[in-house]
């Protein structure tokens, strides 16, 4: 490496670049399904109950819901609250419910939550079945629509990234074979004297892990300040956004792009050797 140092840098820096590239796709390819898993968990199922009920049915429907598997939490919401709930969402337009004088239109409910998005649509008609229930409504067809594009996140993000994967393999490995090629004669010599194929082959490799090793390390460094520095600037103006926080998520991207870099070298190292050692 020493010898071939113009090399060595190159292909430091091409390792470097392509493992940054992968690193920052995969930071966001995260990101985007920590945000998708955060809109499916805001899904919740709204349950009406009839009017008129006593405080013993509504504990005793409470208690069925409960017995579902699959809920996560339940919250009760009597009439009083729901109202309240309704005039703070219209804000400067709740005069309009001055119409409605001392009477309350809105009926009790419940707030059920589900420990996974697909079972919001079979617990909703399995709930709406209960005696004493008048519906059980989750957005229906807005809920599909989400379920749909966190769907389509989730798979064009893994197809990105192996697509990106394949690409980092194809140019770290050949610029593997480059420094490999530049000593095809000191190969072709050892094998002429004698030297067995492990002999030749473990400095190759060597020097493969040793390069995918420091290029991994430099786009590893970029990529923690600079996540540093977005999540920073993200939390001051987007507080909303669900990003990963920095610990541990930055040690195992770092640690990934380690030993993916490392191991992508060793493999660029050894295929490349296959060809120069037939002579």
């Amino acid at each position: 490496m020493k010898r071939n140092n113009w090399m060595s840098f190159a292909s430091i820096g091409t390792v470097a670049v392509s493992l940054l590239i992968l690193g920052m796709f995969l930071i966001v390819v995260l990101n985007l399904n920590k945000m998708a898993a955060s809109l499916e968990s805001q899904v919740q199922i709204s349950v009406y109950l009839q009017d008129d009920l006593k405080q013993k049915d509504i504990d005793r429907i409470e208690g069925k819901i409960k017995d579902f598997q699959g809920i996560e939490t339940i919250t009760y919401i009597d009439k009083d609250k729901a109202l309240e709930r309704f005039k703070d969402r219209l804000g400067d337009q709740k005069f309009l419910l001055t119409a409605l004088g001392d009477t309350n239109p809105l009926p009790n409910a419940f707030e059920v939550t589900v420990q996974r998005p697909d079972f919001v649509k079979t617990l909703s008609e399995s709930i709406s079945q209960i005696e004493g229930v008048e519906s059980a409504k989750f957005g229906q067809d807005v809920v599909e629509h989400l379920f749909d594009l966190t769907r389509m996140v989730r798979l064009f993000g893994l197809g990105i990234m192996l697509v990106l994967a394949g690409a980092t393999v194809f140019i770290i490995s050949n610029t593997i074979r480059l420094t490999v090629f530049a000593r095809r004669k000191e190969i072709a010599i050892m094998k002429y004297v004698g030297a067995t194929d492990w002999f030749i082959r473990w400095p190759f490799l060597l020097e493969g892990m040793v390069l995918g090793f420091f290029g991994g390390a430099i786009a590893t460094i970029i990529l923690r300040s600079s996540y540093s520095a977005v999540t920073a600037r993200v939390y001051d103006t987007l507080t909303f956004l669900p990003l990963i926080p920095e610990y541990p998520f930055l040690n195992y991207i770092s640690l990934a792009i380690l030993v993916s870099g490392t191991f992508i070298g060793a493999l660029g190292s050894t295929i490349s050797l296959k060809r120069f050692l037939k002579v």
